[in-house]
């Protein structure tokens, strides 16, 4: 799909989220909890954020998407989240997959893989250096000859530039194509591959990193376009591009304010809730890699 088309149908999968509403699940990061909600509830989507164990089968039979952060990851709430995502497999609910701190330890090792392995993953949207850890614990690594990258250790590397852009585009394709599913690494350059296509987002600001809860909030929004439009890569650019966006727009008024970085935070939501077409076709830097 060429890039003018694929922004045109980004533009659809808003107003279809705006529309439906989706209720959207997210068994999340405690320390995020309340950004996640209030930034589906701003981008338009409906925020149920229970991780009790009792509940799960009934919640996830009534809600449009399912989002799993491990952050901050328990034994009860992984118990939560394998019971949610072997229901949402049963009611073709998608699942958003949030690996945070893949490869730290073999405890969040061990949950990542088992829900991956035991249940079809809509979206994994993580940073690069968790995306390449998945990729080489799965074996999937193997497959690349990559003259840059440094294997699963924080690096360079893991930062996205236009150097390693191609390397790192690579390993999110061959994850996407070994689950068999849509990837976003997010960065200084996002990128999204379902395996086929491979697109990038440019949109962004060094602030996004100095909050808590960016990359939580942004699975999170992912989670809502899931739930409301069919086409996953479609679903997860519209949210990079609605973050990405939000984010610029929060940044630049934040300095010519002389505002920090509690300020910048409330201003992104903010932003989540006025985005429009408009917007998105005057900033979006959109690009498709060609791999």
């Amino acid at each position: 799909m060429k890039c003018e088309e694929m922004l045109n149908e980004t533009i659809k999968a808003l107003n279809n989220l705006r529309e439906r509403v989706p209720l959207t699940q997210c068994i999340t990061n405690k320390v995020t909890v309340n950004d996640c909600a209030n930034a589906l509830l701003a981008i338009g989507a409906s925020p149920l954020m229970s991780d009790e164990v009792l509940e799960q089968r009934e919640i996830v039979s009534i809600e449009q998407a399912l989002v799993l952060n491990i952050g901050t990851i328990t034994q009860s709430q992984a118990g939560s989240m394998f019971i949610a995502a072997d229901e949402a497999n049963k009611t073709d609910t998608p699942i958003v997959l949030d690996p945070v701190g893949f490869g730290v330890s073999n405890y969040r090792n061990t949950v990542v893989s088992k829900i991956a392995k035991d249940n079809k993953i809509t979206v994994v949207r993580g940073n690069m250096s968790e995306i390449k850890a998945m990729c080489s614990y799965f074996g999937f690594l193997d497959n690349l000859d990559l003259t840059k990258a440094k294997g699963v250790d924080v690096a360079d590397s893991d930062v996205i530039s236009e150097d390693n852009l191609e390397n790192n585009a690579r390993i999110v394709k061959e994850l996407a194509n070994g689950l068999s599913t849509t990837v976003m690494a997010s960065g200084p350059i996002d990128i999204i591959s379902d395996g086929r296509e491979t697109y990038t987002i440019k949109n962004g600001d060094g602030l996004m990193p100095r909050i808590t809860g960016s990359g939580c909030m942004l699975s999170s929004i992912v989670g809502g376009f899931v739930g409301s439009n069919d086409n996953p890569l479609i679903a997860t650019i519209a949210a990079g591009l609605a973050m990405g966006i939000s984010g610029e727009i929060a940044a630049e008024y934040s300095r010519e304010n002389n505002l920090g970085s509690g300020s910048f935070r409330n201003i992104l939501i903010d932003e989540l809730y006025k985005i429009n077409k408009d917007t998105i076709l005057k900033r979006a830097k959109l690009e498709k890699l060609e791999l």
